[in-house]
């Protein structure tokens, strides 16, 4: 039974509410290790889904251009404040509507078109909108990328350097998608400072290995800060931005009127929550508690042969090349998915095989943090990795079958939020 309750949708729209619970029904059979997703909590699942989405609330706190924001305003400020709190930031703007849009509004308060932008290649495990060619952010600025080490699988920091005195980026962004080891802000913001550039670290992935104490912060090395709300924050789908008071007002003119409209009144409560949350004495438990169990699933990996890029993690997110397993990603992650494991499939640094059919696997340990599994089943979670991995190098699908059904039976012992099996 979902909760909050869909009885007025199943009312209205009885096949919608079927999906909406038999999605909820394989997110609780399923061990989900999407390094970009998690569980939200009752609260933060409620916040979503108030009559705030009625709202319209164009502009700032106490500056906007429609009526009846009695209610609002103090809502977002409260978000506002939360985040600053949460971060120790000068500023936070939490009206982005999604983290592509919150790194679009950097580019929008910093550049101008044909501006040089420097950020971590995507196959190297950077993000579309630090500059990679099939996004606007290649298409409208002059990008240049760095990469990581051969040997090492990590930044190399002297390319990093060396590109940016003989570039003289005007941005430098730090951070990625598939980073899985700890991102040296120190390090960049001496580069920026050399080069001229503004320093932007996109933390989406580990904003909430940061509130918890879990990675070093950005915060006091970076001018801007962009973040999604969930991954392991733990909130609503949204984004914030958070900067130096230098360059807030910059910031906020990118978002409002910059890129978007109307914020989503109804996101932002919900992230308000997912702030309290975050900032109570659990959380800090909760983000240690991720790294740990990415650094036993490594560990359980690596003792089966895998082949981990920079040999392990430093945080929630493990990166697989599957070449020496004599199967690719794709068909890898598929079978993994029929067998009760999400993750996705991935490029890896120096992949020679195309971004739709790639030689990786990427994972992390967020979501089944939430739930409770901790570092004594990683090793059994590794196992069934393997098996089927190599059973999807062979096609043996009764393997398959076999793996998903002991899932269901070892995750029916841990509640997931919002959802339990009906009685």
């Amino acid at each position: 039974m979902h909760e909050p309750t869909l009885t007025h949708l199943r009312a209205e729209d009885p096949g919608l509410a079927d999906l909406v619970e038999a999605e909820a029904r394989r997110q609780y059979e399923k061990i989900r290790l999407i390094a970009s997703e998690n569980y939200v909590s009752r609260a933060v699942l409620e916040a979503t889904g108030t009559v705030l989405t009625n709202k319209y609330s164009e502009g700032y706190a106490g500056r906007r251009y429609y009526e009846g924001q009695q209610n609002v305003d103090p809502i977002e400020l409260l978000a506002i404040d939360r985040a600053k709190a949460l971060f120790g930031a000068e500023h936070a703007n939490v009206q982005p509507y999604s983290g592509s849009p919150a790194n679009l509004a950097v580019y929008l308060a910093f550049l101008n078109p044909g501006d040089t932008v420097l950020g971590l290649s995507l196959p190297m495990g950077g993000h579309l909108t630090h500059g990679w060619s099939v996004s606007a952010t290649g298409k409208w600025f002059n990008a240049v990328r760095y990469g990581v080490r051969a040997d090492t699988g990590r930044v190399d920091m002297d390319e990093v350097r060396d590109l940016a005195l003989k570039e003289r980026p005007k941005l430098i962004w730090c951070g990625g998608t598939a980073i899985p080891r700890t991102i040296d802000f120190p390090a960049f913001a001496e580069i920026a400072r050399e080069a001229g550039a503004v320093l932007a670290a996109d933390v989406a992935h580990i904003a909430g290995l940061i509130a918890g104490g879990a990675h070093p912060s950005p915060v006091g090395h970076a001018d801007v800060v962009t973040t999604t709300t969930h991954k392991t924050l733990r909130g609503p789908r949204g984004a914030m931005i958070l900067s130096t008071a230098e360059h807030a007002a910059a910031v906020d003119k990118a978002v409002f009127p910059g890129l978007q409209g109307g914020p989503h009144d109804h996101t932002t409560a919900a992230i308000a929550v997912a702030l309290k949350e975050a900032s109570g004495p659990d959380f800090g438990d909760y983000a240690h508690r991720i790294v740990a169990n990415a650094r036993a699933l490594a560990a359980a990996l690596l003792e089966r042969g895998y082949d981990l890029i920079s040999g392990g993690t430093d945080n929630h997110l493990i990166l697989i090349d599957l070449t020496n397993k004599g199967v690719a990603g794709k068909p890898a992650a598929q079978a993994l998915d029929r067998a009760g494991i999400e993750l996705n499939y991935n490029a890896v640094p120096f992949d020679p095989r195309k971004p739709f059919d790639p030689s990786g696997l990427r994972l992390g340990t967020g979501a089944i943090t939430t739930r409770g599994l901790g570092v004594e089943q990683m090793p059994r979670v590794a196992a069934w990795i393997d098996e089927v991995v190599q059973a999807a190098a062979r096609q043996d699908e009764a393997v398959v079958e076999r793996v998903a059904g002991e899932i269901r039976e070892l995750m029916a012992a841990y509640p997931m939020p919002g959802w339990a099996p009906t009685p």
